[in-house]
């Protein structure tokens, strides 16, 4: 028997007829047959697909088990354990749909507007309250079902591709060619802001909703049965409902069923049309949620990265700077894929510098890109197979690129993780063509130097995944590494002081680091505000962390630059109150300069008129003085406002007795006894509150 007959193609030649292009209607054996032995390896098919999609299970889920141990991480408060709205579990479930999911965590209305655009993710935040209500309110089953959502994706990669490469290729090779792919993606280390940090579920369920969607779309097609169809695009709006990127797959079907099958323009239509629908309805009931605002751009430099300081005001990039940076990051993103280091997951401004098109990596990044978009065109002509990965990976980087609207960061690796599927698709079958040809045929043995190669880039890349996880464990960690790679990110440098502080005055861990874990909070969050001038958030902790140094009066300055920066923040003007107070308490207990004293109490006073801690403290300065009347005024002002509080009334007694009305102080004092008969020891001995 001949090879032919066993089914291997002919391979091209000037006595071999020329094949009909591969369709649906003329390829051989188009769903594969359970019985079919693999060329000279003995293995079925089914077997084989049983074998490699265990290898897939197992590396993928192996890959990410060292983050089991980790904690809450990054943005994991505003999704889950900060969230008022997953926190209560299944009750929360009516809020979480009908609400921007940064809703449950700002906790009051318009706040949730401070993201352009809003964020409408309910499917996500619903899972994480429903292992919440299960599990409880623990970061180990997070990360378990990151995890396991993240392999069974990497799953249904491969089914996918054995069952798009087999209309294309030859049968066994198919199988191993869409093994490399699903490897290549499964170890890419970009991967770990999506999978160790629990709030990446967004990222995962999307891609995963996407490809299934696309699975059963395809199969619809080959198995003419309309309920396949159907329930791709209910997969479709629950990915939508993930996160919204998944919309541009409405551009990545229709593409795969070109280059893959013999689909006419109305069969594309038809299996495009339940994805179609499922968008409508997705985009009716996000406005209906969240209302479209045309026009609105913010001015903060956190949320909008095409911003630049012009004198002491803010102004946004020329076109030429807003483009040329935008195509420096679309070049990153392509340096990324192919050399994963060093990561990060934190670009924002300005960890990219403005750039201009005098720089050469930004011309790079442009002639890179005019080289894809030109092969992509040929390729799509041809139906060629690396065309379709570049085409994947343009269409769903597209979104998140800031060409069409700014999406609040310069770039961020999440960003890769549905796009990298794409450039491994082409980059698989480009190395399978350097070694086996145009035609991607390796006769009727195993692709070894093909699965070599990817192997060890596997490898490779699972050595880095496996190392970079560790960063994740907890914020202080990510922070403290990644601040050695995104030094210039203002939003990085505020947020790894703000750590630090909470640190260094919350666990018990570092109480003999305290003061120089709160000075190195310090120098990052001048840092902060040297980057970013106009960052309020900074300014504010770096208020505390000098409120914390016992530095009062740089705290104030700190606090009155924020208050400039957002006059009618009341945590600003708390914070502010707070420091004057302070300020007040320490300069009369410790230094005994009752000027300064009365100064900032007075300051204080005068911000909030009803802090009963600043009258109290005014009291105590005016008795020390020796003005017993100006005493008596505020300790009565702080009895009216705390009737029930015994030292109140005993203060009061005190002023009384120092102004010589002994009647009215033996008044006081009774009243304090009714209270706390053990009052007068415990103003002696308490230890004085801070």
């Amino acid at each position: 028997m001949s090879k032919q007959s066993k089914g291997r193609k002919p391979t091209p030649g000037k006595n071999t007829p020329k094949l009909p292009p591969i369709s649906v209607k003329n390829k051989p054996e188009l769903a594969p047959s359970p019985t079919k032995i693999v060329a000279n390896l003995g293995i079925p098919d089914e077997k084989l697909t049983r074998l490699h999609l265990l290898v897939i299970l197992f590396w993928s889920a192996l890959l990410y088990i060292n983050t089991l141990g980790h904690q809450f991480t990054l943005d994991d408060a505003i999704v889950w354990y900060d969230n008022e709205f997953t926190l209560k579990g299944f009750s929360g479930l009516p809020e979480i749909f009908s609400n921007d999911t940064f809703r449950g965590f700002f906790k009051v209305e318009g706040k949730d507007y401070l993201v352009i655009g809003g964020r409408y993710r309910p499917l996500t935040q619903a899972m994480f309250a429903i292992e919440l209500s299960i599990f409880g309110n623990l970061p180990f089953w997070g990360h378990f079902f990151n995890l396991l959502w993240y392999s069974i994706t990497c799953l249904v990669i491969y089914q996918l591709l054995v069952q798009l490469f087999t209309l294309r290729l030859e049968r066994t090779f198919a199988h191993w060619l869409a093994l490399g792919v699903t490897l290549l993606f499964a170890t890419h280390p970009t991967h770990t802001e999506a999978v160790a940090n629990i709030k990446g579920r967004d990222e995962i369920i999307a891609l995963l909703g996407s490809i299934t969607a696309l699975y059963f779309s395809i199969k619809a097609f080959q198995s003419n049965k309309s309920y396949w169809m159907w329930l791709s695009g209910l997969i479709f709006f629950l990915a939508l409902m993930a996160k919204e990127n998944a919309i541009t797959f409405l551009a990545v079907v229709p593409l795969t069923f070109y280059f893959f099958t013999s689909a006419n323009f109305f069969q594309i239509v038809k299996h495009i049309l339940p994805a179609f629908l499922a968008t409508v309805l997705f985009l009716i009931i996000r406005t209906a949620i969240i209302p479209l605002k045309f026009g609105v751009v913010t001015n903060e430099l956190m949320n909008n990265p095409f911003l630049k300081l012009v004198g002491n005001t803010y102004v946004p990039f020329s076109s030429s700077e807003r483009l040329s940076t935008i195509f420096y990051t679309l070049g990153r993103y392509v340096q990324l894929f192919f050399v994963p280091h060093p990561l990060s997951h934190d670009y924002y401004p300005r960890q990219i510098s403005i750039m201009n098109w005098a720089d050469g990596k930004v011309i790079m990044s442009l002639v890179l890109y005019l080289g894809m978009g030109g092969y992509t065109v040929w390729g799509l002509l041809k139906k060629d197979l690396i065309a379709y990965g570049i085409w994947f990976y343009l269409f769903t980087l597209f979104i998140v690129s800031n060409l069409p609207f700014a999406v609040g960061t310069n770039m961020s690796e999440r960003f890769l993780f549905m796009p990298s599927l794409g450039l491994c698709v082409a980059l698989v079958i480009g190395l399978g063509r350097v070694f086996y040809g145009k035609n991607l045929d390796p006769g009727n043995v195993r692709p070894t130097a093909l699965l070599s190669v990817i192997g060890v880039v596997a490898v490779l890349f699972s050595i880095k995944t496996i190392t970079r996880n560790p960063a994740w464990k907890d914020n202080l960690t990510l922070f403290s590494t990644d601040i050695q790679t995104s030094d210039k990110s203002a939003k990085l440098q505020n947020a790894m002081g703000g750590e630090l502080i909470t640190q260094a005055t919350t666990n018990s861990k570092y109480a003999s680091q305290k003061t120089q874990m709160l000075l190195e909070a310090e120098q990052h969050l001048q840092a902060a505000v040297s980057i970013h001038p106009g960052y309020k958030d900074a300014f504010l902790l770096l208020g505390n962390c000098y409120v914390f140094l016992d530095q009062y009066e740089n705290a104030i300055v700190a606090y009155q630059n924020a208050k400039s920066l957002a006059p009618g923040d009341s945590s600003i003007i708390s914070n502010l109150n707070i420091a004057y107070r302070s300020a007040g308490k320490y300069y009369g207990e410790k230094k005994g300069d009752l000027q300064k004293a009365f100064g900032f109490l007075q300051q204080a006073y005068a911000i909030n008129p009803k802090d009963y801690e600043t009258i109290r403290l005014l009291g105590v300065a005016y008795g020390v003085s020796g003005n017993s009347e100006k005493a008596v005024e505020f300790f009565l002002k702080g009895v009216a406002m705390q009737p029930k509080n015994a030292f109140a009334w005993f203060e009061l007694g005190v002023g009384y007795d120092n102004g010589k009305q002994p009647e009215k102080a033996k008044a006081a004092f009774d009243e304090a006894k009714k209270l706390d008969a053990q009052i007068a020891e415990k103003f002696y001995k308490t230890p004085e509150k801070k």
